[in-house]
């Protein structure tokens, strides 16, 4: 049973029009998924991935009509976008272009970083790496060379690092490997691996006393998902989790992945999802995530649920 690398990262925005124009235009993402929260279905979930739709690529958003964050510990705090190691001076233009604050690239863990920011607030780094395959999208506004290849690592904030340490290591299965100060100055930063390791399979843990606790809002990050390959480890992972006594949600049926959910002790979701059936499963590949797609038991709500959702443009 291992964990293979990160899946997918889900955060909040309140403005889906403005959200959906940045992350495809600015950011040249391919939106591969239009539908709603399956729990919540006057909000769209949004998925923004590379060319083909790949796990570990997937930046999704609930669109929520919700207030800024107030950023703090306990918070999954910043999401890594992995590009080539020569594609960051391009970024850091590129972003500077569209009014937003992204300094000259710096090296940050071994590895050279942008921090930026959304025009809400989500706090996002790129992250040189060439490891891995790339799927460009076509119709991307980025050039293929320089688009984003996928997630990770991830970085999230805890006020303790052993309990959350324990977990990862222990339930979990990563390996710690190393450590390095925050580039805020707030705290040390330890790095665990999963599977074959990389930045695609890293969870950064900020240790952060000093802290508030975190109020999710606008900006803010949802949950972090880790990948597997299948509904057979899906399983594996629920008895598992049972038979550490970790409370969980059990398995939830996504249609484009199989789910479940448990939270770490510093108090950050977690979700754990296979990389099966994927975004094609239910329109062409071609065109998936142009029109309102709905999981087979919201179909037949599907005209009351679109008249609840605003246009994206």
């Amino acid at each position: 049973m291992t964990l293979t690398g990160i899946h997918h990262l889900t955060a909040i925005t309140a403005d889906a029009a403005g959200n959906n124009e940045f992350y495809t235009r600015t950011l040249g993402l391919r939106r591969v998924k239009k539908t709603v929260n399956q729990d919540d279905t006057s909000a769209y979930h949004l998925f923004y991935a590379d060319g083909a739709g790949s796990p570990g690529t997937d930046l999704t958003f609930f669109d929520w009509p919700a207030a800024r964050e107030r950023r703090g510990t306990r918070s999954i705090s910043r999401t890594g976008l992995r590009v080539a190691e020569a594609s960051l001076d391009y970024w850091a233009g590129r972003l500077r272009d569209a009014g937003l604050a992204a300094g000259a690239p710096v090296l940050l863990d071994g590895r050279g970083s942008v921090d930026f920011e959304d025009p809400e607030g989500q706090r996002l780094r790129l992250i040189a790496d060439d490891g891995g395959p790339a799927h460009p999208w076509d119709r991307s506004a980025v050039p293929a060379d320089h688009q984003i290849r996928g997630l990770g690592p991830i970085t999230i904030s805890v006020p303790d690092l052993r309990p959350t340490q324990t977990v990862l290591t222990q339930v979990m299965g990563m390996r710690q490997t190393r450590s390095y100060a925050s580039p805020d100055g707030e705290g040390q930063v330890h790095v665990f691996q999963m599977g074959a390791g990389g930045a695609a399979a890293e969870l950064h843990v900020a240790v952060q006393p000093g802290l508030p606790v975190a109020r999710q809002g606008a900006g803010a990050v949802h949950h972090v998902a880790f990948r597997v390959p299948d509904n057979a480890a899906i399983h594996d992972w629920a008895q598992r989790l049972h038979e550490m006594r970790v409370p969980n949600s059990g398995e939830v049926e996504r249609y484009y992945f199989r789910s479940l959910y448990f939270r770490e002790p510093g108090g950050n979701l977690f979700e754990i999802a296979t990389d099966t059936p994927g975004f094609a499963v239910d329109e062409p590949f071609e065109t998936m995530g142009d029109a309102l797609s709905l999981p087979p038991f919201l179909e037949p709500r599907r005209a009351q649920i679109e008249a609840g959702l605003k246009p994206l443009a």
